[in-house]
């Protein structure tokens, strides 16, 4: 028996909603350990399809805790919008249910108005592609210890004393970027209105949990974005503002890394990025029209369009490492039928030398350009298969490339939207 760690091996995407609701049906307990509601998960459930951001992916099954860790920063608003969504396609959310850790930072309305000014007044060139809902703002305030915490809810001289302490920061940098002072008895009147309906689901998730784990049970930890997008391991400036990687499973629930039993990294089959930033195998060709057509490439929350590229093995490999995986979940790959030729990134070139992973200073990530090998692609349709003997050679030759070229079997591999459409090699929980 296995606690799992599920977490993006790119740059977010890669269909993580969907392989935590497969394994989701395996475990006890499912926990959000990080980010916020900037990156969305689509899951299709018997033909219904559901959109979350805030809430795990395992909410939507019954009989699941559903936890939101203190890594996450929380808005408190958009929670509750997504609860009464859910709740209308049939989904019972309780304090049974869902729990939110009584350390867990709130993303208040004057993040997400620091965040879009400052995504405003940056030039071109500096501009960090953020979706302006307040995340880096938030995780700053919990680094500067000004943060208002879901446990500050409870007591309005203590929830007083904190709104004071963060306008003391805000309100200078607003006026700097020509941003109105902030209403203090408004927000204060905002926060105590919505506070009795999020206190409700408040527990002390880190004794929770640790209490689970020493009854036997099974916890899912869920992570958000990708890898590539981790503050010390991504393509930085260009990433979010917390820590991706799979070690942040550990602090971001109050469990020791002795929790961690196998950690799963989730893999496209190709590569796909939002936003600013390097991308060393991007194709801005027929190509890469291509996948992100035949991929549906565009955000779940924001609906941008992602960028496309070729399956970049040196930033898997690399990811591989930095998070401990054990096994990859390789998901889309009916996206890549009817390509004559496939390419695989396999190296990088750096002003003329050869390199094998991708470099940590901005300029030089810019400057890499991508070695490839190239493999034949396959006619046959891999869309629904759900066995090896479901697919085409080449499909299988890919895939064991792939394995050869990162350095990390494959665990489970995903064939379209629908949680059957799924060979599984290696049960994570088994393992």
């Amino acid at each position: 028996m296995a606690n799992v760690v599920v977490v993006g091996a790119q740059w977010g995407d890669e269909g993580k909603g969907k392989i935590v609701d497969w394994l989701s049906e395996r475990a006890d307990v499912i926990v959000r350990f990080q980010g916020g509601h900037n990156a969305g998960h689509t899951l299709v459930i018997d033909g219904e399809v559901f959109k979350l951001a805030a809430l795990p992916s395992g909410i939507v099954r019954g009989g699941k805790l559903s936890v939101i860790g203190n890594g996450v920063v929380l808005d408190p608003w958009h929670l509750l919008k997504e609860i009464e969504g859910i709740r209308k396609q049939g989904v019972t959310v309780t304090p049974e249910t869902l729990m939110i850790a009584e350390n867990t930072p709130l993303i208040l309305p004057i993040h997400g108005e620091l965040d879009r000014a400052r995504e405003e007044a940056a030039s071109k060139g500096t501009k960090i592609g953020t979706t302006g809902r307040g995340i880096g703002p938030a995780y700053e305030d919990k680094v500067g210890r000004r943060s208002i915490r879901v446990a500050d809810l409870a007591d309005e001289a203590t929830l007083e004393a904190r709104v004071d302490r963060a306008l003391q920061h805000h309100d200078p940098l607003r006026k700097g970027l020509g941003i109105e002072a902030i209403d203090r008895d408004a927000l204060i009147a905002q926060l105590k209105e919505v506070a009795p309906k999020i206190l409700q689901f408040a527990a002390p998730v880190w004794k929770v949990l640790n209490d689970k784990r020493k009854a036997g049970k099974r916890i899912l930890f869920e992570g958000a974005q990708g890898a590539l997008l981790d503050i010390d391991f991504g393509t930085y400036p260009f990433v979010t503002s917390s820590n991706v990687i799979a070690g942040q499973a550990a602090t971001g629930t109050g469990m020791g890394p002795g929790a961690i039993d196998f950690v799963l990294g989730i893999v496209k089959a190709y590569t796909t990025r939002v936003g600013e930033g390097p991308f060393p195998a991007e194709l801005n060709d027929a190509d890469g029209q291509r996948l992100g057509e035949r991929g549906h490439e565009f955000g779940t929350n924001t609906g941008r369009q992602r960028r496309c590229g070729w399956f970049d093995a040196v930033l898997v490999r690399q990811t591989c490492a930095t998070s401990g995986v054990n096994g990859i979940a390789f998901t889309k790959l009916d996206v890549l039928d009817g390509f004559e030729t496939l390419k695989i990134c396999i190296g990088y070139e750096l002003d003329g030398k050869p390199l094998d992973y991708l470099p940590t200073a901005a300029d030089q990530q810019a400057r890499c350009t991508p070695v490839y090998e190239e493999m034949p692609g396959w006619s046959e349709s891999t869309e629904g298969a759900r066995s090896w003997a479901d697919l085409p050679a080449n499909a299988i030759k890919y895939v064991r490339r792939v394995e050869e070229l990162i350095g990390c079997p494959v665990a489970m591999l995903s064939t379209s939207p629908e949680r059957e459409d799924t060979i599984l090699v290696t049960d994570p929980f088994e393992d």
